[in-house]
């Protein structure tokens, strides 16, 4: 809710009071938190979730106007794309979604024939997932697009700056949270 410059939350749900006066900010500790405060213009999982967000819609907006796709249908096709033969378990874990929103995309990329599924010779009771010749081409036509994105998000880092950037990112991405 936002009222007279002061962003916070009701119900019973943590509170951030944010007082804007000019460039200077004062922020309010939630009660029961010990004195600390949570700005969320410093807080790193924040941070990363609104650029995430950012970074995705700048792609979706192309696969979704395009191809009709949504961002949980590009990111099997991303994986898959990457290494098929994969079962939608094993898609899950790679795009950190959850199964069931991997069954719907998937049922989706199936149905306009886009993903095929195969039983697995091993195990029957495994389905195994790769693009078809339809969903390789509409895979063709979003990569270049999406590494110059890529390219245009990371320009306003040095070469350098990358190297670290995509260091780090492995590293917390390798982290175990929780």
């Amino acid at each position: 809710m936002r009222n007279n410059g002061k962003v916070s939350w009701d119900r019973g749900r943590p509170a951030r009071s944010l007082v804007a006066s000019g460039d200077a900010r004062e922020t309010r500790a939630v009660p029961g938190s010990n004195g600390k405060h949570l700005d969320l213009d410093r807080f790193v999982p924040y941070r990363l979730s609104m650029l995430t967000n950012r970074v995705s819609n700048a792609i979706g907006r192309f696969y979704s106007e395009r191809f009709g796709l949504s961002v949980a249908e590009w990111r099997v096709m991303a994986v898959l794309g990457q290494a098929s033969g994969l079962s939608a378990g094993e898609v899950a874990r790679r795009t950190e979604m959850d199964k069931v929103q991997v069954s719907r995309a998937v049922a989706g990329l199936v149905r306009r024939r886009s993903v095929q599924k195969q039983s697995d010779s091993s195990d029957g009771r495994v389905t195994r997932l790769a693009l078809s010749a339809r969903g390789r081409a509409i895979y063709e036509q979003i990569v270049p697009h999406a590494l110059e994105l890529e390219e245009q998000f990371l320009s306003t880092l040095a070469a350098r700056e990358r190297e670290t950037f995509n260091r780090l990112l492995g590293k917390l991405s390798d982290q175990e949270i929780g």
